[in-house]
């Protein structure tokens, strides 16, 4: 959407309404914080007229943004990339601080999980087992790390390698730490994804390491936009940003083996 300057400031409420659904109708999913600026009004403007338009059938609500009414398709890695920057880069910052030198790690497929991969790149003597190509580009010049891809079929909406042959190699390797990203995250059902071949290999993941990360933005606390569930069976952190709310947070510290780190 472009921006008209004055003329788009002085937009009714109603026009700025129609305007928005005329746009998620043609575009398939908007994201807030694109709509503000482009409107030039606030977020809060932008998620009241979005809770508006949800109440009237018009759209359905995503974290994050918006999609056509019974729309299912999921937003890509470069929509996903414009939220919650700052977030997300303290989440992988933290995490990046508890890989010890020597360690092998799993990265999942993800923005979170890209910060993190980032906030490796001055190591050495790592070894990253990764699904995704946002963490295979920022480490494919790292000298000092040991990069093994679990290649399989590309999901191009999420740049990340899923199905049978990734879930192969997989099988044959092991890891000191795993660090999951979540399209959204339940403290009973787990992770919430867009896809069968997506949740199974991330249960995977979370079995083939000693320690288990979830890295997720408050954002995703509590979010269930998909069907398909990665289940957390065993012991693991879940690190998210400090403007999850104490609701948000309350089902993760009662559960038994979690831990619930805040950055």
């Amino acid at each position: 959407m472009t921006s008209n300057g004055e003329g788009q400031r002085r937009l009714r409420a109603a026009d700025r309404r129609e305007l928005i659904a005329r746009t998620i109708r043609t575009d398939g999913t908007v994201v807030v914080e694109e709509l503000a600026r482009s409107l030039e009004v606030t977020p809060s403007t932008i998620r009241r007229d979005l809770a508006l338009l949800t109440e009237q059938g018009t759209i359905a609500r995503t974290y994050g943004g918006a999609m056509s009414a019974g729309h299912t398709a999921e937003p890509t890695l470069g929509q996903r990339s414009g939220l919650a920057v700052a977030e997300k880069d303290r989440i992988g910052r933290w995490a990046a601080t508890r890989i010890g030198q020597g360690d092998t790690v799993i990265l999942d497929a993800g923005t979170t999980t890209g910060r993190l991969a980032h906030h490796l790149r001055a190591r050495t003597e790592l070894t990253v087992i990764t699904s995704g190509l946002t963490a295979l580009r920022a480490l494919a010049e790292v000298d000092g790390i040991e990069l093994i891809t679990l290649a399989g079929t590309l999901r191009h909406v999420s740049q990340g390698f899923v199905g049978p042959l990734a879930e192969l190699t997989l099988s044959r390797l092991t890891a000191d730490k795993v660090f999951l990203g979540a399209d959204g995250l339940d403290a009973r059902r787990g992770i919430c994804e867009a896809s069968l071949h997506q949740t199974s290999l991330k249960e995977m993941m979370a079995d083939r390491g000693r320690e288990v990360f979830v890295l997720a933005d408050s954002s995703k606390l509590g979010q269930s936009p998909f069907t398909a569930w990665a289940p957390l069976d065993g012991p693991w952190t879940l690190v998210t940003d400090d403007g999850a709310t104490d609701d948000q947070l309350a089902p993760f510290h009662a559960l038994p083996e979690t831990e619930v780190i805040t950055v």
